[in-house]
């Protein structure tokens, strides 16, 4: 018996204005995943709304899309959108978006091959688009965020965070917003505080420290709204008076994880957002989460892994934070705790610096000539305390070390414990009698407690 073939179903024309290129990204949004490269360059080439227009005449009539494409390819990319003289370059023409397709890996070959495997990484995109196009509406999702008090971001606004840009073919489409929607100021003095969910007390408590002193700083506290260590940043951050970001990998209607949500909803009140790049009522997922982690990392201006297992998601922040070309600490921990073998790691391996305090991290995130760490710890009026013997030459420095704290010595037992001559064991006594470092008794020399 002959197996039936199943047509997939066509989708209706779009209920919605496809030439307004809000709606049309936020309908990108909804089609295309996190990190999508395809999405990104057919709407950079095309733009959202022409980009959309193009998904639904090819969904429509997938045969003619794949005709056009391949005699773009084996055209060499000079395609026209009718034949003829004088007429106009078709926009999906190799020099368009099948040319700034990145092509799948393959042996090196002509550059015909190149475009034909760009060319079906196209088609392929637009099968697994197409089933998200039945039932399309983004207005219905825009007025889920109105009524939560959010808005929309899409590149160009003025509070769009510029640093995405930085990630070029995997940036995203649209941000969906609840709370303050200039992330661009948010993010202008920011650093990423992220780690392990399963963390110790240790690693909470060092994360509250750090992230209290940030904010104290005027640092804008980004994190992933997760469990553990992103909680404790999250929560420090708000306490200390400080906005705070958090990145979900779900829509912004329903936080998560639920355990969270009145601490998500304090970073929204305290005058920080939560942020997702994809429309209300996604669900998260282990992918998700993942590419989530890449906005934390681009987003905030350095990034901290406070505590870290071996195989811990919060290492692909710190990863793609190099990657960016942005800062990188990592807080080392008991060399015993599984729990900081991945910061470690990262110490190990050179892809970050040591960091223990807010000093350290407001230094490797902001301005050296405001953010510098103190080189020494300080007394209440910040000046670095000297140890006794500092500014003391060898002589000076072996004769103090023999002289005892309570009863004193001869001059001749000093020299002796010193290992120097007596005359320059007098020498030095006598020096070190002006410096109020040493003080004559009824039994000889003795050193002069310092407070």
């Amino acid at each position: 018996m002959a197996e039936r073939r199943v047509t997939p179903a066509v989708a209706g024309p779009p209920v919605f204005d496809v030439d307004d290129p809000r709606l049309a990204r936020a309908a990108w949004s909804r089609l295309a995943e996190p990190g999508d490269e395809v999405a990104v360059a057919l709407v950079d080439q095309l733009g959202p709304g022409p980009a959309l227009a193009w998904l639904y005449e090819a969904v429509r009539d997938p045969a003619q899309a794949r005709r056009a494409l391949v005699g773009l390819a084996e055209a060499g990319g000079a395609g026209a959108v009718a034949d003829g003289e004088g007429a106009a370059p078709d926009p999906l023409a190799v020099d368009g978006v099948v040319g700034a397709l990145p092509a799948d890996r393959a042996p090196a070959g002509a550059d015909r091959d190149v475009r034909s495997r760009a060319v079906a990484r196209l088609l392929r995109a637009v099968a697994r688009w197409a089933p998200r196009l039945d039932g399309l509406d983004p207005r219905r999702e825009l007025r889920v965020l109105e009524r939560l008090g959010g808005e929309l971001l899409v590149p160009g606004d003025a509070g769009w965070p510029v640093g995405l840009d930085d990630l070029g073919p995997v940036r995203p489409l649209a941000l969906w917003v609840r709370g303050n929607r200039d992330l661009a100021a948010l993010a202008e003095r920011s650093v990423a505080v992220v780690g392990a969910r399963a963390c110790t007390d240790y690693g909470r408590h060092v994360t509250g420290e750090i992230a209290a002193g940030l904010a104290a700083r005027g640092f804008t506290v980004v994190s992933g709204g997760a469990y553990g260590i992103d909680a404790a940043a999250h929560r420090a951050a708000v306490v200390s008076g400080g906005p705070t970001v958090a990145f979900l990998a779900g829509g912004v209607d329903r936080f998560y994880p639920a355990g969270n949500t009145e601490l998500l909803r304090e970073v929204v009140a305290s005058g920080g957002a939560v942020v997702s790049e994809v429309p209300p009522g996604s669900v998260p997922s282990r992918v998700r989460f993942l590419l989530r982690n890449r906005l934390i990392a681009a987003v905030a201006g350095a990034t901290v892994v406070v505590e870290a297992a071996w195989r811990s998601g919060s290492l692909s922040t710190a990863v793609r934070a190099a990657e960016l070309s942005r800062p990188v600490g990592a807080v080392p921990g008991p060399v015993t705790s599984m729990a900081s073998a991945g910061c470690h790691r990262l110490l190990r391996d050179g892809a970050a610096v040591c960091v223990t305090d807010a000093d350290e991290v407001a230094e490797l995130a902001g301005v050296l000539s405001r953010d510098a760490a103190p080189s020494a710890p300080g007394d209440a009026r910040g000046a670095p305390r000297r140890a006794a013997y500092d500014g003391l030459d060898d002589v000076e420095t072996r004769a103090w070390d023999a002289l005892p704290v309570r009863s004193g010595v001869p001059t001749e037992a000093v020299a002796r414990s010193a290992g120097l001559a007596v005359a320059d064991a007098v020498g030095a006594l006598g020096r070190l009698e002006i410096r109020g470092l040493a003080e004559r008794t009824p039994g000889g020399w003795r050193r002069v407690r310092t407070p």
